[in-house]
């Protein structure tokens, strides 16, 4: 019989790698929801924890069983590169998805190295690196594992890189074809490890309506905007803060005042429980907007919140 304090002294068994595969398989989408609804703070635990452990069991296997934990690994990693970017840390972004792009590359999966290449595009964008950008949206295109999402997602993220450039003409050439594409089904390569259920003609139009506001038609990009967030599920609670800001910018550059204000307002009720550096960036640019009009009711009430909101949040890292 075993002593107790020798039991005690035994170190836990390892975890069985098919097993955690499996089970990371099915949690993934609950992950994925979880950070759309509620915000990427709070997937980011328990996906970081995932892709350390998913680490050290690829470091002791080997053949086949390797390969399928490289393939999830690169999928979590990725994932965990998108909850750090959201939350504003692109230092931690950049690294997770360059260590996915390993894992994607090293076990053979080219659809998943064809997405990062996508997000490595939209990495690019946040940073206004235009060229980059246009450069690895274009390379995500014609990679061989570009599925007809994945190609959707990359035109536009070359239509972004356009926009940023000031070329109008190329960036609406890339967002038409980014639409057709998103509308069309795309059953090959399914696989529930992957959320590609976002890219739609909705998200698709909800891009070039921000490149149209950066392109200088504000009363565009406010019709665009309200149409396509009236069509946006639910469940994408963390993007529609996004969306309400870029909204509320476009309403003041528009010279509409309240309905900016209105707009903002919302956004940061969702920003406050997302922490979205996206929307809260969004959000500092439409205060800065909407500076003139200060005395405006609707406008103060949104400034005092926000005010108040950057005044109790710790400090976040810079987004690029």
């Amino acid at each position: 019989m075993v002593e107790p304090h020798l039991a005690a002294a035994r170190p836990s068994p390892p975890v069985n790698p098919e097993f955690f595969v499996s089970h990371l398989r099915e949690v993934m989408p609950g992950h994925y929801r979880t950070a759309n609804l509620l915000g990427s703070r709070h997937a980011l635990d328990p996906v970081t924890r995932h892709v350390q452990v998913l680490d050290r069991l690829q470091q002791s296997a080997d053949g086949s069983p390797r390969d399928e934990i490289l393939g999830i690994g690169a999928r979590t990693a990725e994932f965990l590169g998108w909850l750090n970017q959201d939350l504003g840390d692109f230092d931690q972004a950049m690294y997770w998805s360059d260590r996915a792009m390993e894992w994607a590359q090293e076990s053979g999966d080219d659809v998943m190295a064809a997405y990062l290449l996508f997000r490595k595009s939209n990495q690019a964008t946040a940073r206004r690196n235009a060229q980059q950008a246009v450069g690895l949206a274009r390379a995500a295109q014609r990679s061989p594992g570009a599925t007809p999402r994945i190609r959707a997602l990359a035109a536009q993220q070359e239509a972004q890189g356009h926009a940023l450039m000031g070329n109008q003409r190329f960036a609406q050439v890339k967002f038409d074809e980014a639409h057709e594409l998103a509308a069309s089904p795309d059953d090959e390569h399914r696989d529930d490890a992957l959320d590609m259920a976002y890219c739609t003609p909705t998200y698709i139009e909800m891009q070039r309506a921000n490149c149209l506001l950066e392109l200088g038609d504000p009363l565009t990009a406010v019709a665009m905007f309200e149409s396509e967030l009236r069509a946006l599920p639910p469940v994408y609670r963390n993007d529609q803060g996004v969306y309400l800001s870029r909204l509320a910018r476009a309403y003041a550059v528009s010279g509409e005042p309240e309905q900016a204000a209105v707009a903002a307002d919302r956004a940061l009720s969702i920003a406050i429980d997302t922490e979205s550096a996206r929307a809260i960036a969004e959000l500092s640019a439409a205060d800065k907007a909407l500076r003139r009009w200060s005395t405006v009711a609707e406008v103060a009430t949104f400034t005092g919140r926000l005010k108040l909101m950057s005044s109790t949040a710790p400090s976040r890292p810079a987004t690029g």
